[in-house]
């Protein structure tokens, strides 16, 4: 039936508590609204990544500051900081912070209503994440001009999928001149990881590969978590026509005929330890 239905957050559905911050949570219906209350002192990465044990935050938020200052800083460097009476619509991979000696009020809307201050529960799997990137491909956009570069990225694209199609690899998304995907094969992600790198050079190209193993988080048609990021991470560190992948990974294969060379210790943002890499031989 149609019915006007509230909820009060002085009775609210779900309350937690975390260093520094008091959260509560109304649900009507599919719908949840939470709203936190921020002491002085609280920091994404203390409060709740220590206890989630995720170098960032990987929900996305929209949320409405009611009272004081609230500081984000994105992965990429990017930061912002918003007062009251203000809309804020936060991707994942941030961290987040009270700015000055006010508490902080703010309603959470979408992302974490669910469940305030923690992620919602998606489905988690083990899995291989293999990330492509073409090397130089700013300059030789520039070199080749729009037109041929679409062509040639073009042909790039059909060649990676016909690769993922024949060694079982899901596409999860493009990042505009490279992919990610998840492998139930470490083996069969490192294979082909190799073909890819082989088959592009036909065009004149040079692609860098980063392959890593862990659990991630399976929401809508993506892969989150710190195995995805740390791919990426293992990607960046890649020379042209290199294979980078993480020593999990390296294990894992075993006895394939698969080999190595080592590659050392790289700190890493967003990771407290250093990240041993290895080189597809």
């Amino acid at each position: 039936m149609n019915a006007i239905r509230s909820k009060s957050f002085d009775e609210p559905d779900v309350v937690r508590h975390f260093p520094h911050m008091d959260s509560v949570l109304v649900e009507i219906g599919s719908i949840a609204v939470g709203r936190a209350v921020l002491e002085p002192g609280w920091r994404w990465t203390t409060s709740i990544g220590a206890q989630t044990g995720d170098a960032l935050c990987q929900v996305h938020h929209v949320n409405l500051v009611l009272q004081g200052r609230i500081h984000f800083r994105m992965e990429d460097g990017e930061e912002a900081e918003f007062g009251p009476n203000t809309v804020i619509d936060v991707p994942p991979g941030h961290d987040a912070w009270v700015a000055g000696d006010e508490l902080v009020v703010l309603i959470d809307a979408y992302g974490n209503a669910g469940d305030v201050g923690l992620p919602v529960e998606h489905q988690r799997v083990v899995t291989t994440v293999l990330i492509t990137d073409i090397v130089d491909s700013t300059a030789t956009a520039g070199r080749l001009g729009d037109g041929h570069w679409r062509e040639l990225l073009g042909e790039h694209d059909r060649l990676v999928r016909t690769q993922l199609d024949r060694s079982g690899g899901h596409e999860v998304n493009t990042t505009g001149d490279g992919f990610i995907a998840t492998f139930q094969s470490a083996i069969s992600a490192l294979r082909c990881a190799a073909a890819i790198r082989d088959g592009v050079r036909s065009l004149g190209l040079q692609v860098r590969v980063g392959v890593n193993t862990g659990e991630v988080e399976l929401v809508d048609n993506d892969v989150r978590g710190v195995t995805v990021h740390a791919a990426a991470r293992i990607m960046a560190l890649a020379g042209p026509s290199e294979i980078l992948t993480s020593d999990l990974t390296r294990a894992l294969v075993a006895g394939s005929g698969l080999h190595f060379v080592e590659r050392g210790a790289h700190e890493v943002k967003g990771f407290d330890q250093p990240v041993t890499v290895f080189a597809l031989a």
